[in-house]
């Protein structure tokens, strides 16, 4: 069973950056395609970047190329998402999961952290 825990949130102001990590426990970390999401209150959650296990090719939503980038270190079982020039829309809690391949949809990842919160202010 795997376990992801993320950390890193915190509050900042439009044009900061922000850093976000995840830790894994139990099962095998780099055979797992890793993401991340965010959510706003009220809305489902949404897809904001992924990691492919195998070949390294990353993925991000339309919203967040050229500003966010996913990075794992296999040998520290972590990954992140390093955010940079935020937006208030980039206010959300954000979780870290681990599945079988990059997909958008929440329901067809395996594992999923306890979220962490990041707010940008205007």
């Amino acid at each position: 069973q795997v376990q992801l825990v993320e950390s890193g949130g915190g509050l900042v102001q439009a044009g900061d950056s922000l850093k976000l990590s995840c830790s894994r426990s139990g099962g095998t970390f780099s055979s797992y395609s890793m993401g991340w999401f965010r959510q706003h209150p009220g809305q489902e959650r949404e897809f904001v970047a992924g990691i492919n296990w195998r070949d390294g090719r990353t993925h991000y939503v339309e919203a967040v190329k050229d500003r966010f980038t996913i990075s794992r270190d296999n040998a520290k079982n972590m990954v992140y998402l390093q955010m940079n020039s935020l937006r208030p829309e980039d206010t959300a809690v954000y979780y870290c999961a681990a599945g079988v391949v990059v997909v958008t949809t929440p329901r067809h990842w395996n594992y999923w952290g306890q979220g962490t919160q990041v707010t940008v202010s205007s």
